[in-house]
């Protein structure tokens, strides 16, 4: 690693709030054994995660005279291999430490791994940045629903995740809707399949004539499809063999909100007796 500028003491309470925060952050157990993993002596461990975690790395950091230790923890602590079943908590923790860290010139990418950026000098200026991707999915009109799901992620712009959040938004509806516990296309197939007797769980229309049941079916192969090309492929593929551009992901916030409009729509179907 290339020698890393100290941390002052203002960005590093930051970042040490953030990682050590006492409901989204880090666990006294995993602190510890981050600490001895990235050689950092742990000085206070019996005083809060917070001024714990603050106090070994100033004191790494001082005994280095640069802050790559700092670095070192971060991009440990970081490490997406960690958050393989906890993918909100990894967006929302690298989101927070972004902002901390967008004054020391740097942030985490979607690796974990700390990359140079332009250092913002005020609070105004640190927050244009999350803003720019939100101010363009409200120009579409994109439906709250959307949004909802994927504040955390469009505070840094990431795509990657933010695909995969928008998706997971539409199955929560559905079952909300439905009643089913399912997921993918199989909650899709018995939340809208018509079978021989034309009574789905759900209904986008009255599906009284053949023009409304090919509407519904179309509707019901379309939200199959956004399941297949984004989030089958965002659940399984590593980031760094599946990429998507930000006019990708605006495309997707306008379709995923077309379909929640729809499911809005959407009636309960009574079973005959």
């Amino acid at each position: 690693m290339a020698l890393v500028p100290l941390f002052d003491d203002a960005q590093l309470e930051s970042i040490c709030k953030v990682l050590a925060d006492t409901r989204t952050g880090l666990t006294g157990t995993e602190i510890t054994r981050l600490l001895r993993q990235c050689g950092i002596t742990d000085t206070d461990p019996t005083i809060s995660k917070w001024q714990r975690l603050y106090n070994a790395l100033c004191q790494r950091q001082n005994q280095d005279r640069c802050g790559n230790h700092v670095a070192l923890f971060i991009e440990t602590a970081m490490a997406p291999a960690r958050y393989v079943k906890t993918t909100d908590v990894f967006v929302e923790r690298r989101s927070d430490l972004n902002e901390a860290l967008s004054f020391c010139g740097i942030s985490v990418g979607e690796d974990g791994k700390l990359r140079k950026g332009k250092t913002a000098h005020t609070l105004d200026e640190a927050s244009a940045r999350a803003d720019r991707l939100r101010k363009a999915l409200r120009d579409r009109g994109v439906h709250a629903d959307v949004l909802r799901f994927c504040r955390a992620e469009l505070l840094q712009s990431n795509c990657f995740h933010a695909v995969f959040e928008a998706t997971k938004s539409v199955s929560e509806k559905i079952r909300t809707k439905s009643n089913l516990t399912t997921d993918g296309s199989d909650l899709v197939d018995k939340a809208f399949g018509l079978g021989e007797s034309n009574c789905p769980v759900l209904a986008f229309n009255s599906l009284q004539t053949e023009t409304e049941r090919s509407e519904h079916r179309g509707l019901m192969n379309l939200i199959k499809g956004i399941f297949g090309v984004f989030r089958n492929v965002t659940a399984h593929a590593p980031r760094i063999t599946w990429t998507i551009n930000e006019q990708d992901a605006l495309d997707l916030f306008v379709l995923a909100s077309f379909i929640h409009r729809r499911l809005d729509g959407t009636v309960v179907v009574p079973k005959a007796r």
